[in-house]
């Protein structure tokens, strides 16, 4: 890679809407393949000491979509809006463990932990953004002095 070569400068809302959009799809692809059961098997059997526990109650299907776009479009959108890789880093950390976190507390109140669909969600999306962020130089991260311009003589 050309360091001398400044990095090409970087937008907001049509960037974080598309890393949205495509984490949204990435989602609904896997579910309709029917990964996002199994990942949400894999979770249950970490949360519970049987092999097969049955839970009685399940998250309403439009609630984890919900929860999925609310991931996907906040943290593009957070991402690129943050200067800095390690502020951006620790935003998308930070997310999948509250969603991670979701698992233990959705069965102990007995609810089934479907929590694959936005931990994918994030997950694409973080990626996303991360690497755009990483290629473009965005509006936050640019300098401006306080100072008012000189006038040269």
């Amino acid at each position: 890679m050309d360091t001398n070569r400044p990095r090409p400068s970087g937008h907001l809302l049509v960037p974080a809407a598309a890393i949205g959009s495509l984490s949204i799809l990435l989602a609904a692809g896997l579910s309709l393949l029917g990964m996002l059961d199994r990942l949400d098997g894999m979770a249950a059997s970490l949360v519970t000491r049987e092999k097969a526990a049955d839970f009685p109650q399940s998250l309403p299907e439009w609630s984890l979509w919900l929860a999925a776009l609310g991931f996907a479009f906040g943290l593009s959108f957070s991402i690129l809006s943050v200067p800095g890789t390690w502020r951006r880093l620790i935003l998308w950390l930070t997310s999948l463990a509250l969603i991670a976190a979701w698992a233990p507390v959705l069965s102990l109140a007995a609810y089934a932990p479907d929590i694959a669909t936005p931990f994918i969600a994030a997950l694409w999306s973080g990626v996303c953004a991360l690497v755009y962020a990483g290629k473009h130089r965005m509006p936050c991260e640019e300098i401006t002095d306080p100072r008012p311009p000189q006038k040269t003589p």
